[in-house]
């Protein structure tokens, strides 16, 4: 079985409403149930910066984010979920991917030519108010899915193009590099309810201020909020157009066929407005509530969600860290002043051939790291980074001994992870496939018993 890794976030600029929810979160949500896929989800605080110079707002809207994730159902056993600022890696590789961008294509982003467009039709200077970040919006977004070589990302219809251009940038630095670093995403769409309209029929957006909140408020709030949706003049008894009608596009966005038959139906009956909406409101409310009573319950915890946040930042960083560790390398960002030194030299090696070894170096940054080598080469390790290279001596050592037996590898979809003690302290190269991660798994824990041998 092929595995397909998922991946998509919402920024944190505000309250969930009912378009992240079934844009988002509950396709996401569904996703993350199949077998085949391997889940990747995030709130993206680091986008929200783009939008919001609110600290107040942003610390809130990550707290509501994960809890309404949470609550509609991801499970943090199956999936990674993390909050982008958590993940050093990514905008390390923004800068990357920054330096092999070109500017034509920037110019192009939509948001950014949103803005110039309005500042010139007010007669401002085309850039004014228009930040460096809005303008590397898309290239940050980028960082977020190459830096776990996503191969599905779901998005609203607004966001195709930010996918198409980390395609763009991908191709880009895999010509450059002459490798196939970055596989390529391609977007999903759920096509009924990729987007909702709002209060007053555009695209239900904090943008807008027109938003239905999810939670928010409760179910007073909820009900209110759909009462305050804007319709035409048709009275009751008037036949009404479902086609050019926001409550059955919201509608029929939580019902099922029949029940989406039925209120179209009843739309060109003639309901009245004030019933429709509370039909709407009803349905709505039957999958709402129980996932409020859930997000209340994890509101009052914030402890419980910053734990698992901070369990997702791990699994995620095990995947980016060593692929940026592949790119530095790529790039000629090794450090020249290092000096690899082979830290293995023993009796077994003179009588019984090459065996595995450790090489340490030094980072650019200053910080020290190893790999593993096994006996023909090939690289099966690359440890953390530690700010004492004694340290970095300590795991060598207790991977060489009998230390080693408390070490547990974690099995990623193309990966492998080394974790001491509860600890993540090195992870394999990310591999084609689940095939040659499984044969690479065999030729770790050979080499790992090899230098247990030899103590």
């Amino acid at each position: 079985m092929t595995t397909v890794r998922v991946l998509t976030g919402i920024t944190t600029t505000g309250t969930p409403h009912l378009g992240n929810y079934v844009g988002a979160i509950r396709p996401a949500v569904a996703a993350s149930r199949r077998a085949e896929v391997d889940a990747f989800y995030f709130m993206a605080d680091y986008h929200a910066l783009i939008k919001s110079d609110d600290p107040a707002r942003i610390e809130r809207s990550r707290l509501e984010i994960a809890a309404t994730w949470l609550a509609a159902g991801l499970d943090p056993q199956r999936v990674t979920f993390y909050r982008q600022s958590d993940i050093p890696e990514i905008p390390e590789l923004t800068w990357f991917l920054t330096c092999v961008t070109a500017k034509g294509l920037l110019n192009r982003a939509h948001a950014y030519k949103a803005a110039v467009d309005k500042n010139t039709e007010t007669g401002e200077d085309a850039d004014a108010g228009v930040t460096a970040g809005l303008y590397m919006y898309p290239v940050l977004m980028a960082a977020d899915i190459l830096a776990f070589n996503a191969n599905k990302v779901p998005v609203g219809r607004d966001q195709i193009q930010h996918i198409e251009m980390a395609r763009d940038i991908a191709q880009r630095f895999n010509h450059i590099y002459g490798r196939e670093f970055f596989v390529l995403p391609e977007v999903v769409i759920e096509e009924q309810v990729a987007t909702l309209p709002g209060l007053d029929g555009r695209k239900m957006s904090k943008s807008y201020d027109n938003t239905i909140p999810l939670f928010s408020g409760g179910k007073k709030h909820l009900r209110d909020s759909i009462m305050r949706i804007v319709t035409d003049s048709r009275a009751p008894g008037e036949p009404k157009d479902p086609g050019s009608s926001s409550l059955f596009t919201i509608f029929r966005a939580f019902a099922t066929e029949a029940e989406s038959n039925a209120f179209h139906q009843a739309l060109l009956d003639g309901i009245g407005w004030g019933e429709a909406k509370q039909v709407m409101f009803e349905r709505i409310e039957a999958d709402v509530a129980p996932m409020r009573e859930s997000y209340d319950a994890l509101i009052a915890r914030p402890a419980q969600i910053e734990e698992i946040l901070h369990e997702g930042a791990r699994k995620a960083r095990a995947i980016a860290a060593p692929k940026i560790a592949e790119l530095r390398d790529a790039i000629g960002l090794r450090s020249g002043a290092s000096t690899v030194v082979s830290t293995v030299a023993s009796k077994a090696e003179s009588k019984a051939g090459k065996l595995p070894r450790f090489a340490s170096f030094r980072d650019a940054d200053g910080s020290f790291r190893f790999r593993l080598f096994s006996a023909d080469g090939e690289e099966l390790l690359l440890s953390k980074s530690f700010a004492d290279p004694k340290a970095a001596g300590v795991l060598q050592k207790r991977l060489k001994g009998p230390g080693v037996t408390a070490a547990v590898l974690q099995v990623l979809p193309r990966a492998l992870t080394l974790e001491l003690d509860g600890e993540y302290v090195a992870a394999t190269p990310e591999y084609r496939d689940e095939q040659a991660r499984d044969e690479a798994l065999a030729r770790l824990r050979e080499a790992l018993d090899q230098l247990a041998a030899q103590e």
